[in-house]
């Protein structure tokens, strides 16, 4: 094709000029805005017909341009009724509160520079961004000079690059042998209510799911340590190489801490790499109140910490650090033509799993310095401050408490003769009042609640105590109620 049979101007559809993406930039905050806005006074749950929608979908078929003033409206009150709505005060849902505005602005900033991080000839200040915030939380978190690590889409690719870095430690011929350089078998080491994504993870580094060892509970929900310490020995006995312990700084479930220093006791007795799975509860490093509860991060090879959990950035800002900056290189180097490797920063495309790499950092980097570790302190306290007051509430009406931690994550059980769990939670939720959930806790049932979002209020508390405590009158009154509520 020769340039004469094409137009040379840029797509109008795709690359707009200045005038006209200013127009449309401030068209989007204006409409962002209200739709946040609106978003205390709408159902927690998506209320919607997907059959319908994906109708409506049907209507897309790419063949015929249509504008943005049509697209972006649409798009906009799509996610107002299709998604759970995280934004909202009273979802006391999974580990994802409402964003910083700090990390919602440096979304907008990334998208339009668009830097990729493979390495630091291409993006300098990037690369140099993200290793300051990363030396910050290994400072924070107590581990020594020199340490190193790199920020992940999420908690499971930071925990599948501990594992990595633990099998490469165990046997320096796993990078290019891989499990055929060990003589037994490799096992970890997890506690059973640690997140089962360490079954995807052995899968995906070829040890296999049967590696993964699941190591029973105390009776308050924290890794046994004479269980963790029979376990490995039975497996040493049958030949096989146990290569990593893994501890769990705040539970999926119930937000319990396994003993984090006894952990990386047996760990060095037996020769193999501790890891933390802080995912959640390591943003605790922020607050010199809370901090204490996880006395021991200190003394890990590696950790796992997540900015979009309690650190409140937007979603895929997982971070992996660790004490051995030196197995980061000897896992992930790879020599290329095409990609040039500066050595003396260590490109993040020879110490990462991934290769491109988005500029991930930048939320957590404009949130703390924005906030400060002082006011990141204040988050966490007023969180856990929400979860004991509405704790004391329940308890007043005869509920029963299942777990003691120091997260902002309470697990509860209704007095005897109220319906079940799975009713109550399955009633408020589709109710739209709240978003709550089920988890398992030594063995039954309990209804879970988690405060994470900043703007959430004792006023939200105290309408999710109306609700649980009136569940039996049924999901017509729930409702009424809940629209009662978003009147007053």
């Amino acid at each position: 094709m020769n340039l004469k049979d094409v137009s040379v101007a840029p797509i109008a559809s795709l690359f707009y000029e200045p005038d006209d993406r200013e127009r449309w930039d401030d068209f989007l905050t204006m409409a962002l805005s209200e739709a946040l806005q609106s978003v205390p006074g709408r159902p927690v749950n998506p209320i919607l017909d997907i059959n319908v929608f994906r109708q409506t979908l049907q209507s897309f078929d790419f063949q015929l341009p249509r504008p943005l003033f049509e697209l972006l409206p649409w798009v906009i009150d799509q996610l107002q009724s299709g998604v759970v709505q995280m934004t909202h005060p009273r979802y006391f849902g999974l580990f994802n509160p409402s964003p910083s505005f700090p990390a919602e602005c440096a979304e907008r900033i990334v998208s339009a520079f668009n830097p990729q991080l493979a390495t630091s000839t291409t993006s300098p200040i990037p690369v140099e961004i993200e290793a300051h915030v990363i030396r910050s939380i290994a400072h924070r978190a107590g581990l020594p000079p020199g340490s190193a690590g790199h920020f992940t889409t999420g908690g499971s690719e930071a925990n599948f690059t501990a594992l990595i870095c633990a099998l490469t430690n165990a046997n320096p011929r796993f990078g290019a042998d891989g499990v055929a350089a060990f003589a037994g078998s490799p096992t970890i080491y997890v506690s059973q209510d640690a997140h089962l994504a360490w079954h995807k993870i052995a899968h995906q580094c070829g040890i296999g799911r049967a590696s993964v060892r699941l190591i029973e509970t105390d009776h308050l929900g924290r890794m046994e340590l004479s269980s963790l310490f029979d376990m490995i020995g039975s497996d040493r006995a049958a030949g096989h190489t146990p290569v990593m312990v893994v501890a769990t700084a705040g539970t999926t479930g119930a937000g319990m801490i396994d003993p984090l220093a006894d952990c990386a006791a047996i760990a060095r007795v037996v020769g193999a790499w501790f890891h933390i799975d802080a995912a959640w509860g390591g943003a605790l490093i922020a607050s010199d109140r809370l901090r204490g509860a996880l006395a021991g991060i200190e003394t890990a090879d590696s950790i796992t910490v997540d900015g979009h959990k309690w650190f409140a950035t937007t979603m895929a800002c997982g971070m992996f650090i660790t004490r051995d900056a030196r197995l980061l290189s000897d896992a992930f180097h790879v020599s290329t033509n095409y990609m040039p490797s500066n050595v003396q920063h260590l490109d993040p495309y020879v110490t990462t799993a991934q290769w491109s790499r988005r500029f991930l950092g930048l939320r957590l980097f404009l949130s703390l310095a924005a906030a400060g570790w002082g006011e990141y302190a204040k988050y966490l306290e007023r969180s856990v401050a929400l979860i004991d007051f509405l704790k004391e509430q329940l308890v007043e009406l005869g509920w029963t408490v299942a777990n003691d931690s120091p997260l902002a994550v309470l697990c509860v059980e209704p007095p005897m003769g109220f319906p079940s769990v799975r009713s109550i939670v399955r009633d408020i939720v589709a109710s739209g009042s709240a978003w709550i959930s089920i988890t398992t806790f030594k063995g039954r049932d309990v209804i879970r609640i988690c405060v994470t979002n900043g703007r959430t209020m004792p006023r939200d508390i105290q309408a999710l105590v109306r609700s649980l405590r009136h569940f039996a009158r049924g999901g017509e009154d729930l409702a009424r109620d809940s629209q009662e509520e978003g009147v007053k």
